[in-house]
């Protein structure tokens, strides 16, 4: 992949996942108003959150950061990548089959696992309802997740990123059905949850094929290169689990408190739009191009694409950052509060959103450093890295639960982000040219951390002045939007003036995307 097109991979990937995290946001308001931070919004989100979680233990967190180096390695050496991917294909359509069965059936033991609190009312009975209709979910999201490692080894980024906005456009369909047709909006939003699924599915299946690629299963069998997947991807999977075990930390703390389930979920929306603009851009096109270069042997090629793939995501990360600090109550307010979503519940959900926001840049640099670990098939540490972190994150919530409720959560997951950051950076350390930062990153990053302090001030600032217009349901939406661009004005206006970046840059990679 040439250095443009890693540009134009970047703005693909983000401009789609971009539009996907709007429709998230369209489909997560109308929820909020539909539902509040009430028992059935609370069992639908367990719910609709094993699957997920599942998803990243099996396949995007573990299963395809093993997959993607060594199909795109094949791609590159002409070697049988066809006949390598139809036998990863077959091999994970066979666990998750089983998988799925084996969770369909152990429902209520799962819903306890991730929400102790909800034993003994009304949200446990709907969670296991709602989590026995959406768990099947899993067999084709982790399928939909190893088809896109396939199109994004091509560079097809476009395809693999629709993925999620043909789900959130379905959601939100489904519920202005559920509204017009009077049906009920928690089993509603539980069936669309595999119906979206399939959907996905045959999307990507059919632009995989579309790329020559028409991967039918077959009776799985273990290959060499399917072992050898398997050894590597073994770490990964367990680091995934890792991950993992600190959100059903997260979600165990929160179900003692009635509505914290919800407020953490919504916070975590706000706070995942520039972590999958930026994040999800980053590392489905950094590991491609990194397990390309460093098999070519090009140090200078992989160095490059590093340092401007951690300066993209800190250009659009540290003032995100900062503005989900520092204006976390007029978001919640404005987006959320409406129907049965109340006053309370915007300011525990701003609560969450501020905690989640000092860890956005920590989480946004874990996929800028992990490629430079999975590119070279180094499993291993980033899983002891995770296992570290995973307690820090367990300390942390446990500890300081009983001092400040549902909060802990949120923190936990910050500090411990911020723990595998160093880990990542100083374990990267020995790997030679490829991980060093370059010149240019080392003088243009203190300009950007300057112009996002700027904007903090200005966003203050504005906060006090627009603070009547925010409270006024005819003038919320504009004075929001007046704040948000105060903000973005300010910061790429003083980063220009300082520095931090170039507009001309700017402009010269909005041309090649």
């Amino acid at each position: 992949m040439k250095p443009i097109s890693l540009a134009k991979g970047f703005l693909t990937v983000g401009g789609w996942t971009l539009l996907s995290r709007g429709a998230g946001f369209a489909r997560d308001i109308m929820m909020a108003a539909y539902l509040g931070a009430g028992p059935v919004a609370e069992a639908f989100l367990i719910a609709f959150s094993l699957p997920n979680m599942f998803r990243r233990f099996f396949a995007e967190g573990a299963f395809n950061m093993a997959f993607v180096p060594m199909f795109a390695k094949k791609l590159e050496g002409g070697e049988d990548a066809k006949g390598f991917a139809r036998d990863a294909f077959s091999g994970l359509a066979g666990v998750l089959v089983a998988f799925t069965l084996l969770g369909t059936l152990l429902m209520p033991w799962l819903v306890l696992a991730m929400a102790s609190g909800f034993a003994g009312d009304a949200r446990f009975d709907l969670a296991v309802d709602f989590g026995r209709i959406a768990f099947s979910y899993i067999l084709f999201i982790s399928l939909v997740a190893l088809l896109s490692g396939v199109l994004n080894a091509f560079g097809r980024f476009t395809e693999a990123s629709f993925v999620p906005v043909l789900m959130n456009l379905m959601f939100i369909a489904a519920m202005l059905l559920a509204d017009r047709l009077g049906w009920d909006m928690g089993y509603t939003l539980a069936w669309t949850v595999p119906v979206t699924g399939v959907a996905q599915f045959l999307f990507t299946w059919i632009s995989a094929s579309r790329a020559g690629f028409t991967l039918w299963p077959h009776l799985p069998r273990m290959t060499p290169e399917l072992k050898r997947l398997a050894i590597i991807a073994a770490p990964a999977v367990l680091a995934g689990g890792v991950v993992q075990v600190n959100l059903l930390v997260g979600r165990q703390v929160a179900s003692f408190t009635e509505g914290a389930v919800a407020w953490l979920s919504y916070a975590d929306r706000l706070y995942q739009l520039p972590l999958g603009v930026v994040g999800i851009a980053i590392g489905t096109v950094l590991l491609p191009d990194l397990s390309r270069r460093l098999r070519a042997g090009d140090e200078a090629g992989s160095r490059a694409s590093f340092n401007r793939g951690a300066e993209f995501a800190l250009m659009l990360t540290l003032p995100a950052a900062v503005a989900l600090v520092v204006i976390a109550l007029p978001l919640t307010t404005v987006l959320f509060q409406r129907g049965a979503f109340g006053a309370e519940d915007a300011w525990n959900t701003a609560l969450a959103l501020a905690a989640y926001g000092v860890g956005l840049p920590a989480f946004v640099l874990h996929k800028v450093l992990q490629p430079l670990f999975y590119a070279r098939e180094d499993t291993r540490r980033p899983f002891y890295y995770a296992v570290l972190s995973m307690l820090v994150n367990l300390v942390f919530a446990v500890g300081l639960m009983p001092v400040m409720g549902f909060l802990a959560a949120a923190l936990a997951t910050t500090v411990s982000g911020w723990v595998m950051v160093w880990q990542l950076w100083h374990g990267s350390r020995g790997m030679g040219t490829a991980s060093r930062l370059d010149e240019r990153f080392r003088e243009r990053v203190p300009r950007i951390v300057l112009a996002s302090a700027i904007m903090g001030g200005l966003l203050f600032a504005g906060n006090l002045a627009l603070g009547p217009l925010l409270e006024q349901s005819g003038w919320r939406y504009p004075g929001l939007a007046a704040l948000v661009a105060l903000g973005i004005v300010g910061y790429f206006g003083s980063g220009a003036l300082i520095g931090a970046f170039r507009l001309s840059d700017l402009r010269a990679l909005r041309r090649r995307g």
